[in-house]
């Protein structure tokens, strides 16, 4: 007992030496299991000088394990939505901080307010689960409704639904613009221009990252995904 004791002070004191990421112990089933998924961990500023900096992190932070990764999966899968989009959202909503609350009032993981989590079902918006199935639920919303353009679904996420329908597209709001770099930087993997497509405002450029194929699954909900299509219950939409 007293050399696993040693050597989880090991692993922690070797974390906390690398920077800034915070480490933590949690017990699952009985075991010990260690977590750098930097809760409430605050990404570099998003000015001229860091931006840079900042598109690395979130490319490189959303690989990391996350204790709410089982979580995330389930409900993506219940909504047939890719679990690193949904990851992608936390990580730039709240950093992956259940206890987190914005100066407007949203709320937990995935930053909802209180009217939208009660409307998709989250009765206790700090709970992990109802609050990552609430957010889920409410994106999978946001992509029907906008016919799984991602750019605008997550702008509505950001800004709401009549912004985006108002402009057509993304709203001319710097916040909502650089929230939707930053969600699909960490999305893609790597540094996000924007699209292309008429539906963009303000001339975004090319996406850097792979292109995402919206298709449909046998009940007819859509579904995103980065690779081929290969399961026969799906067809491209036309």
């Amino acid at each position: 007992m007293r050399s696993k004791t040693l050597f989880i002070l090991a692993v922690l004191l070797a974390f906390a030496a690398s920077g800034s990421a915070r480490v933590r112990v949690v017990m699952q089933n009985g075991k010990r299991v260690i977590y750098n998924d930097g809760v409430g961990e605050k990404s570099p500023g998003a000015g001229r000088k860091r931006a840079v900096g900042e598109q690395q992190w979130l490319a490189t932070r959303i690989t990391r394990p996350s204790e709410f990764d089982p979580l995330i999966t389930r409900a993506a899968n219940d909504h047939s939505l890719d679990p690193r989009l949904v990851k992608s959202v936390m990580l730039v909503e709240s950093g992956f901080n259940p206890s987190a609350v914005s100066p407007k009032g949203a709320r937990g993981l995935m930053q909802l307010m209180p009217e939208t989590a009660s409307r998709h079902g989250a009765r206790n918006v700090h709970d992990p689960a109802q609050n990552i199935a609430a957010g889920t639920r409410y994106l999978s919303h946001l992509l029907n409704l906008f016919d799984g353009n991602l750019e605008k679904s997550l702008a509505a996420y950001n800004a709401g639904e009549g912004a985006v329908a108002r402009y057509g597209g993304i709203p001319p709001y710097d916040e909502t613009r650089n929230y939707v770099r930053r969600a699909l930087t960490a999305y893609y993997g790597t540094p996000y221009a924007g699209g292309s497509g008429a539906t963009l405002t303000g001339g975004f450029g090319k996406p850097a990252g792979k292109p995402v194929h919206i298709e449909r699954d046998s009940q007819n909900r859509p579904v995103l995904t980065t690779a081929r299509p290969s399961a026969p219950v799906l067809r491209r939409l036309s």
